[in-house]
């Protein structure tokens, strides 16, 4: 678990809001929160990015004021805030890319969604049968409770399961440390994660662009999240509104992720 202390400490008349969940969605949340504290010094922001799935069950258990989530609700999770009396409330904030990445030394430039697929099932496990070299596909995924792994799943394996010989790592990061050091590697991870230490694939033939990514073109793109319980008020609904203004969007622009508008 990632936590981040954003700011001085708080005075005792400070407004506490408390934000968790996905680690694709927590660059944004830092960098916005820390932008809007230095305007707000009445509200003290803390972050901590454990993935969409505990974000959203800490909202439903009264734990956090704003989840992240890099996917939507499930219908289990809308059930379980229902019994308990709850309204989660969906704020689009960003769009994503979910980008494939190698060794930045691995010849392979582009893959189709079958070959991901087959990658990731396990049955096709050498560089080779795909234009690469005779090396053996080392998998690198995210765990189950990551809405990164959830949009994958869905978008590339169709629901297929990922290959138990995977090995699972725990965000964004994580992901692109194992393949940055890896020749063998093949990982995915969100658009403002991308760096130089590992390459980016192509998706079809399309490259994963701002553009691309907005239009719909870019095949494994998604909405990225904020979830508040019931409708804001007060600092909540101040801080939303925020992101959702030029201001915030910019600040999303900057992080690398790909704004709404």
């Amino acid at each position: 678990e990632i936590t981040y202390e954003t700011g001085e400490c708080p005075s005792f008349a400070a407004t506490q809001v408390v934000v968790n969940g996905s680690t694709t969605v927590l660059p944004v949340a830092q960098a916005a929160a820390e932008a809007y504290m230095k305007s707000h010094s009445d509200v003290n922001i803390s972050i901590s990015g454990g993935g969409s799935g505990n974000g959203i069950k800490a909202l439903i258990d009264g734990t956090t004021d704003i989840a992240n989530s890099s996917r939507f609700l499930k219908d289990k999770e809308v059930q379980s805030a229902m019994e308990k009396g709850v309204y989660p409330v969906p704020f689009r904030i960003a769009m994503d890319a979910i980008v494939p990445i190698v060794h930045p030394r691995n010849p392979v430039k582009d893959l189709t969604i079958e070959q991901l697929s087959l990658i990731y099932q396990g049955k096709i496990r050498n560089w080779k049968e795909v234009g690469g070299e005779d090396l053996q596909i080392v998998i690198v995924s995210r765990d189950t409770s990551s809405g990164t792994y959830e949009v994958w799943e869905e978008k590339i394996l169709h629901k297929a399961k990922v290959t138990p010989r995977a090995q699972l790592q725990a965000s964004n990061g994580a992901v692109s440390q194992a393949v940055s050091k890896n020749r063998y590697a093949i990982g995915y991870i969100g658009f403002g994660y991308l760096n130089k230490d590992v390459k980016a694939l192509k998706v079809n033939g399309i490259e994963a662009t701002m553009e691309s990514a907005l239009s719909g073109v870019y095949p494994v793109s998604r909405p990225l999240f904020m979830f508040t319980r019931g409708w804001p008020t007060g600092a909540v609904s101040d801080f939303m509104n925020y992101i959702l203004s030029p201001n915030g969007q910019e600040i999303v622009k900057k992080e690398g992720y790909i704004p709404l508008y």
